[in-house]
């Protein structure tokens, strides 16, 4: 039985706009072409395997589904490239620009580096997606996920990380109000977290260094935890939460957290009673 490596085939400087026009491609190169025009086909390079892509433009409909093995390269997908990356595994895109919606959904380990994501509901129902360098805006970003990363990524949109279990989040700054509902095992540090009602019905929610922006954060929660953090503009925090926090200055209102203990050096105001469940939890200020 022979261990040759398959040649590479080399597909360079053409233009497809034909359905399915690279349908079930293997060991290929697609460089410098363009998937657009009036025959406005779908599914470009749908099943393929083995697959590098450099220097493309993609502006027909899902034009990497259901690939396993693929590495895209200082390409774009178009407003018009809708739903361009589902059902696929084991890829990367690296200084690439997505505009499509529904980018990347039901994928597992995939990669983006050096991006720049405009993209509503990006990132649904994966397991293993990771973004480094990465200017992203979405709205319910990574709903349903599993095993996501983050680091150096800017952020903007809303409904943020809903229902994501295993979640970490490095050097990021996020503007996203209602993040992080419903989410499971995340671990945010040294980033910046603005958004109103941010993490209601988490569990295992931790904040290392972290700045936390807006109004009503951390309600009803299990198991959360902020460890040298600051919070600005946050009143009617921690309401029916269980909570152990660090934080540095003010807080603007804590209300009927559920237990725990909140240590800070300010509280403007802490609001008990009238509450629907047992409330234990204590405001400690440092002396």
């Amino acid at each position: 039985m022979s261990n040759t490596t398959p040649e590479r085939r080399i597909i360079r400087g053409q233009n497809f706009d034909e359905e399915r026009a690279l349908y079930n491609t293997t060991c290929a190169s697609v460089e410098c072409c363009n998937f657009a025009g009036p025959q406005d086909g779908e599914s470009a390079l749908k099943e393929s395997r083995d697959i590098k892509v450099k220097q493309c433009t993609f502006a027909l409909r899902y034009p990497l589904w259901h690939v396993v093995g693929f590495d895209v390269k200082e390409s774009t997908m178009e407003e018009t490239c809708r739903a361009p990356i589902w059902y696929a595994r084991d890829g990367e895109l690296k200084d690439c620009t997505i505009r499509g919606v529904k980018a990347v959904r039901e994928c597992e380990n995939i990669k983006l580096t050096n991006c720049t994501i405009n993209s509503t509901e990006f990132g649904w129902k994966c397991d293993g997606i990771t973004l480094k360098n990465v200017t992203i805006a979405s709205e319910y970003v990574f709903l349903d996920s599993r095993n996501v990363s983050l680091s150096d990524v800017t952020l903007t949109g809303k409904y943020s990380f809903q229902y994501v279990d295993g979640l970490e989040i490095k050097n990021c700054n996020l503007d996203t109000k209602d993040a992080f509902w419903h989410s499971k095992n995340v671990t945010v540090k040294n980033s910046v977290v603005k958004g109103e009602y941010l993490a209601w019905f988490s569990e295992n929610l931790t904040l290392i260094n972290c700045k936390i922006i807006g109004t009503q954060p951390f309600c009803y929660c299990k198991n959360l935890k902020l460890v040298n953090c600051t919070m600005v503009g946050c009143d009617l925090a921690f309401e029916y939460s269980e909570v152990d926090a660090d934080v540095k200055g003010r807080i603007d209102s804590v209300k009927n957290p559920k237990s725990g203990t909140i240590t800070c050096d300010e509280v403007g105001e802490i609001i008990t009673g009238n509450a629907v469940m047992e409330c234990s939890g204590q405001v400690v200020i440092r002396d």
